[in-house]
């Protein structure tokens, strides 16, 4: 039992065994902690149960998680490839009580695993306690029967554990190997304690205390237990190793790097494979678990771990991306632990790949300048700071890489000047983007940005979340703090809300403290990568500087992603039934709709968008995972990504791909591949259902689409069917028999609307409809003139009614002045063929349409029609025809 993937069960099992709940690793991105930048302890997840304000189900627990130490105050990066035991990334083991057992369980079941299941060696361990803490002196020499000259006390702080300046605290009891005297080192608290001979293996805390002030301390009502042991010190111990790098997970992942690098792990090449080794693993969590590489807080320090590992790559003389090829092995070493590696295989690998390509082309070029520009410098000298800042600004090569390539030579860099440099800039950006209107209310964004950098967006992966308010807003002023019924905007290093871009609407939900509540109706974008809240303070007083807790409105989260999701499933089919000239134009998504406009010249039939909305649910019943990867632009769009309508792309992109296609030329390929920083389901399965629920103009050559999603989907379609159902009561018939019934209805109706619009005719035309009214027809200066007002006659049947009257009268002019209920007009003149060389239908029913208060009229020489607003002066029109027979 000595391979890491063995120690870590059979810890797990053990306190298992034991009655504790073994609890998965949290995210290596703290939800619960904004003061942190990446979880560095087991205890992290805990920090709120051991405050009390959170409950769990259990009140013992055990875990392996998953640490980074690189950035900020526990920063060990720079040590890391030149010591035995220093990480970037590492395994946490640590069994937790929340006021269940306390000292002296602790100290048996730890002295039981490790000289138990373990099979340590008893007389190679000694143990330290607080100087104090007379209790757990006792403990060890009752329980582990350990003599007073191997249980140590110390007096400092390394054996006193505080959360912080207040809060809970308490004494500790570290658990030391002695690897023996031929290695140089003295026991803890000896001068020579610095030593490799005695290496701390685990470390027991009993948090007993809670400090109030700087002053006052007092005993907690449930004193708990908090431990820690680092996976990989215990597995050299275990497999006979002093360094951390020779245990089996390393040298797995060195073996690779040799292999694909040709140089073996030996000399001056020793440090560099160990680099790559642990920044490989390090890298490859984060990525898993949702930060990527950027110039800003998180993503800043893992571009740096990245591009280290990878200068050592290059070190060793790899001339193709390397560390990408290693994480197969990574992942079969530490998949089955950690199934967060295998989900996210591929993008890890992408980014992996992406990265180093940039890398390379920015260290080619910047290694290539920077021996230009010191060519005449010699050991000892300055690099002045406006050249290291030409070199950052200009050609995107970092001041930490600057100095690193200059160190072997033995120069410096002016970073004063550098800074000068840095802050002109500044300047210069200011005041371009403080202009007019409203980009001159805006600045206040710009000028936040500045001085606090881009909120951290931890939305991906979770909806809760803790951060620090850096600045409150209210009215376009920064604010110190708001009180209940302000309406304010409230930035925070850290979110779980997304901010509206992409056509997906902003979160909303609610932020917290102990003593204050807000409402966020809305999240927003802002000055080049702040996400602000805008809210209201419904409870209480909020500070600027405080911690808060975030949650998002989860319900509206879940409808926001399946609508997004959806819509890329159906901007595939319309391009695949509609053809590739299909592109998004726009988009909203929205909690209980999506809409979204494609170019297309003309509208869709029926038949068409129901192969669209059939295809968009074969593609939600695979359900199929929603997989992310990071790639460049230009790489995205040859893989065949479609951009989105509106979204302003960096250098990275996320692309979204999800479905399985069935059919076609892309059969058994990714189905859509879409550009999209958007927030999206897991697997498609999770969207429902998709229902189309129109499709309109909305401009030239643009089309648009409206649908719903899951709920309300079922709930539009739930409404259809007690409709259907309503009308079939209605009608006397069963649900299935509406239809033909309808039909038959609308027969009926077209047979009887024909029937009437003969009698109108008919009586139109005198009753008979065998001839005009004989009352309607004179002679007007020698010319049969039939002229009638009607009422109860469509306009459009007016012609009809004109044409009778002309064959009827054989020879001469005909005017029908039909009045519809609102009381407007139209006029229709005809003029049989023999008398058109004399009379002009156009010319005489303008004539109609004057008397009608109308303007114009048109139509051709025998027949021609008019209107007007003045029905009540139809018999006057009808007069002024006749009197223009007259002459």
């Amino acid at each position: 039992m000595s391979g890491v993937n063995e120690i870590r069960s059979t810890f797990l099992d053990y306190f298992k065994k034991n009655g504790h709940e073994v609890v998965s690793s949290s995210p290596l991105v703290p939800r619960n902690d904004p003061t942190l930048m990446f979880t560095n302890a087991g205890m992290v997840q805990f920090k709120n149960v051991f405050t009390g304000l959170e409950q769990r189900p259990y009140s013992t627990a055990a875990t392996a998680q998953k640490c980074v130490r690189a950035g900020g105050k526990h920063n060990d990066l720079d040590n890391v490839g030149y010591t035995a035991r220093h990480h970037t990334f590492f395994e946490m083991l640590g069994n937790f009580s929340f006021g269940d057992y306390f000292k002296e369980r602790a100290i048996e079941l730890a002295w039981n695993l490790i000289t138990g299941e373990f099979g340590i060696n008893r007389d190679r361990l000694l143990v330290t306690v607080y100087h104090t803490d007379d209790e757990a002196f006792d403990l060890w020499k009752k329980i582990a029967g350990l003599p007073d000259s191997r249980i140590i006390r110390i007096p400092t702080s390394d054996n006193f554990w505080a959360m912080g300046d207040t809060g809970p605290c308490g004494p500790c009891s570290e658990i030391f190997y002695d690897h023996g005297d031929q290695i140089w080192g003295g026991p803890p608290g000896s001068p020579e304690e610095d030593g490799d001979r005695f290496i701390e293996i685990w470390n027991l805390v009993f948090m007993q205390y809670e400090q109030l002030t700087k002053e006052e301390r007092i005993d907690l009502p449930r004193p708990s237990i908090d431990t820690g042991m680092g996976l990989e010190r215990v597995a050299a111990l275990l497999q006979g190793k002093h360094d951390n790098y020779d245990i089996d997970l390393f040298r797995a992942l060195i073996e690779a790097s040799e292999e694909a690098t040709g140089v073996l792990a030996v000399g001056d090449h020793r440090a560099s494979h160990r680099v790559i080794a642990d920044h490989l693993r390090s890298s490859a969590f984060l990525i898993a678990d949702g930060v990527l590489p950027s110039n800003e807080g998180r993503g800043y320090v893992l571009r740096r771990i990245m591009r280290r590992a990878m200068r050592h790559a290059q070190l060793l003389g790899a001339r193709e991306p390397l560390m990408w090829k290693l994480l197969p092995t990574l992942v079969q070493q530490m998949g089955r632990a950690y199934p967060e590696l295998v989900r996210a295989e591929s993008l890890i690998s992408e980014t992996l790949k992406l990265e180093e390509n940039r890398f390379r082309k920015t260290l080619e070029r910047g290694l290539s300048l920077l021996s230009d520009a010191t060519a005449d410098l010699d050991k000892g000298d300055i690099l002045d700071g406006e050249t290291a800042f030409k070199l950052y600004d200009t050609y995107g090569f970092p001041l930490d890489l600057t100095q690193d390539a200059l160190r072997g030579r033995g120069i410096g860099v002016d970073l004063s000047s550098f800074t000068d440099a840095m802050e002109r800039q500044k300047a210069e950006a200011r005041s371009h983007w403080a202009g007019s209107g409203d980009k001159a209310t805006e600045t206040v964004w710009f000028e936040l940005k500045e001085k606090h950098g881009a909120t951290e967006f931890l939305g991906y992966d979770t909806e809760t979340a803790e951060g620090v308010v850096e600045a409150i807003v209210r009215d376009g002023t920064v604010i110190e703090s708001a009180t209940k019924g302000d309406s304010v905007q409230i930035v925070v290093n850290q979110t779980p809300f997304y901010g509206e871009s992409g056509g997906q609407m902003g979160d909303t939900g609610i932020v917290s403290t102990d003593h204050a509540r807000l409402e966020v109706t809305d999240t927003q974008k802002k000055g080049d990568g702040l996400f602000v809240h805008s809210a209201i303070v419904t409870e209480g007083t909020i500070k600027a500087g405080e911690a808060v807790a975030l949650s998002v409105d989860h319900a509206r989260r879940s409808r926001l992603r399946a609508n997004h999701s959806a819509t890329h499933l159906l901007h595939e089919a319309l391009r695949e039934v509609l053809g590739t000239h299909v592109a998004q134009k726009g988009s909203l998504v929205a909690p209980e709709r999506l809409r979204f406009d494609v170019s297309h010249p003309k509208p869709m039939s029926a038949e068409e968008l129901k192969v669209v909305e059939d295809m968009a649910n074969e593609m939600i019943v695979q359900n199929t995972p929603v997989v992310t990867r990071l790639m460049t632009v230009d790489d995205a769009i040859a893989e065949g990504a479609m951009a989105l309508f509106g979204e302003k792309y960096g250098d990275e992109v996320r692309v979204v791909s999800m479905g399985r296609a069935v059919r076609g030329p892309k059969a058994g390929k990714t189905y859509s591949l879409e550009l999209c920083g958007g927030t999206h389901v897991g697997a498609t399965g999770e969207i429902g259902l998709v229902r189309v629920l129109s499709e309109s103009a909305v401009g030239a050559g643009v089309r648009r689409i409206e649908a719903v999603t899951g709920d309300a989907a079922r709930s539009y379609l739930a409404e259809q069917d007690e409709r259907v159902k309503a009308l079939a009561s209605t009608l006397k018939v069963q649900p299935s028999d509406v239809l033909g019934r309808v039909e038959a209805m609308m027969d009926e109706r077209k047979k009887l609307e024909r029937e009437l619009a003969d009698a109108k005719r008919k009586l139109a035309l005198g009753g008979s409809g065998n001839g005009a009214a004989t009352d309607a027809v004179r002679e007007v200066g020698g010319i049969r003139f039939l002229g009638k007002t009607v009422t109860g006659v469509e306009p459009k049947d007016l012609k009809g009614l004109a044409d009778e009257g002309k064959a009827s009268l054989g020879s001469g002019v005909v005017t029908f002045i039909g009045v519809s209920d609102d009381g407007k007009a139209s006029a229709v003149v005809a003029v049989t063929d023999d008398l058109v060389g004399r009379f002009s239908a156009v010319d005489l029913v303008r004539i109609a349409s004057a008397s009608l208060g109308g303007k114009g009229g048109g139509g051709r020489p025998d027949m021609a029609q008019a209107g007007g607003p003045d029905g009540s002066k139809a018999a006057e029109a009808v007069e002024a025809v006749a009197q223009a027979l007259a002459g």
